[in-house]
């Protein structure tokens, strides 16, 4: 068998996320339907770097799966997207060690996350961006932004349901750049919970209308506390923009 790692982009709007889900329409089982049409019937089961929810996209997932074809690999993106809709894109492929795994190995991720912060709403943008009517004021996002940069326990900035007992990251970086009537968040760091990403912004969101301090950011931190931190931003506005391994 050879494995074969795959970096892939796909429009999240009209999925029910990334994971296979009963009855529902996933960016996994897109993929594996079109793996079991080029190996002619046979299931091919695919591994990604993590899941992504309804409604969030990604410009760099990474994706691993057996092959016992050896074609050139070139050739894959070729042969793998003229069976996937046209949502999802394989941007290029490279055969991998035969124990790469595209979760295990990641040692950092990137998110952008883009906000519209227009009077009105933009009909060509509404499921990729999120709207925020209210003016923002930049520095002082920024200025609570900085409170996250390094190693935290995000406990405050995850979804309270999740499994996972250690909560402690790092973040190396959280940018807010402004684009015309855009703000592009970028967040950097060795993994994100559940719903961190979403909440980090949403939270500096409420700094930037006055809603809270910046200072609450760095209180939220301290207390661990989820009801310390901001609401969850919506999804589409977020995208899973890259993912890195040591080599």
């Amino acid at each position: 068998m050879n494995r074969i790692a795959c970096i892939i982009s796909y429009d999240g709007t009209n999925f029910s996320g990334y994971q296979v889900q009963p009855n529902k329409r996933t960016v996994q089982l897109e993929i594996e339907q079109a793996l079991k049409r080029v190996h002619k019937g046979q299931e091919v089961s695919v591994t990604a770097s993590g899941r992504t929810d309804a409604g969030v996209h990604a410009k760099g997932q990474v994706i691993h799966f057996d092959s016992p074809f050896r074609i050139p690999a070139a050739q894959w993106p070729k042969a793998l997207n003229a069976c996937l809709p046209d949502d999802i894109r394989v941007l290029s492929a490279h055969y991998a060690e035969k124990d790469f795994h595209a979760r295990y190995h990641t040692t950092g991720k990137e998110y952008r996350y883009r906000v519209l912060n227009a009077e009105d709403p933009d009909v060509f943008r509404r499921h990729h961006t999120a709207h925020v009517l209210y003016a923002l004021d930049i520095d002082k996002m920024r200025q609570a932004a900085a409170y996250l940069i390094g190693t935290h326990d995000f406990s405050a900035f995850c979804a309270a349901n999740t499994s996972v007992i250690d909560k402690v990251r790092t973040l190396y970086a959280v940018d807010i750049n402004v684009h015309e009537d855009e703000l592009h968040f970028i967040l950097r760091g060795n993994g994100f919970l559940y719903n961190m990403v979403r909440i980090i912004v949403g939270t500096l969101l409420e700094v930037g209308y006055g809603k809270r301090t910046a200072e609450s950011v760095d209180t939220a931190l301290r207390t661990c506390k989820r009801d310390d931190a901001g609401k969850t931003a919506p999804p589409q506005g977020l995208y899973l923009w890259s993912v890195q391994y040591n080599d």
